[in-house]
């Protein structure tokens, strides 16, 4: 396993197949599937890069990362996303008894969420809607008694990079029960088709964010220029 991961700036990104990364992961804490624009700014945003360091599992989510390691690196990868992820995660035959808890941005998500994770055989399954966080210092008792009573197997955080990852730090900090935390973030809306409609073939082909883009450009443009600033990450490192 050791000679499929990446070592970047000390976070460990795995080179693996779903099954490979599942078998970490399913051991407990949390991973991660950072972007191109998170990780731009790694070397400034000491908090979120202390979140990716200490995860348990990083996978490639973004294709410009892959990129940039052949260029750079010499270091032949693979994407494999968060989509693609929890698509594949979504597809295995749990327990009907397994616990599933989905942590949703807003009230409308979260009713998408359990539509959809209903209609995949996720029985068991509570939502929690976020309030806004502080990110200097994410702080949330109403979660972590919730997570006490349900004791959830699983858990999957639906919100935006750079808080999802700080929060699964929290989360394991503060819990002791084996739980598998999942910080996919949109993945999920993708699936539900609230956010822009990615798909295998528009995964595949690295053009996520190109749709992303188009489907609401005043708020990806600039995210998508950002990841751009990636390469100083390399030129510096």
């Amino acid at each position: 396993m050791e000679d499929n991961i990446v070592n970047f700036k000390g976070i460990k990104f795995h080179n693996n197949d779903f099954a490979s990364l599942f078998s970490v992961i399913n051991e407990g804490g949390y991973l991660v599937a950072p972007a191109a624009s998170a990780l731009s700014t790694i070397t400034k945003d000491k908090i979120y890069y202390n979140s990716l360091v200490q995860s348990d599992i990083a996978i490639l989510d973004s294709g410009f990362f892959c990129i940039l390691l052949r260029i750079f690196k010499r270091k032949k990868v693979s994407k494999f996303s968060g989509y693609l992820f929890l698509k594949n995660f979504l597809n295995l035959d749990f327990d009907k008894e397994t616990r599933f808890l989905s942590i949703d941005p807003n009230q409308e998500e979260s009713k998408a969420n359990t539509s959809y994770l209903s209609g995949k055989n996720i029985k068991n399954l509570k939502n929690y809607v976020a309030p806004k966080y502080n990110k200097e210092n994410i702080v949330d008792k109403n979660l972590l008694e919730e997570i006490k009573i349900f004791q959830p197997r699983y858990i999957i955080i639906n919100l935006g990079g750079g808080i999802q990852e700080l929060l699964a730090l929290y989360i394991k900090k503060n819990t002791e029960k084996k739980i598998s935390i999942l910080c996919t973030g949109a993945a999920l809306a993708f699936l539900t088709k609230k956010q822009a409609p990615i798909n295998d073939l528009v995964d595949k082909l690295y053009l996520g964010w190109l749709f992303r883009t188009l489907y609401n450009p005043r708020k990806f443009f600039f995210r998508t220029f950002k990841s751009l600033f990636l390469i100083k990450q390399f030129i510096i490192d």
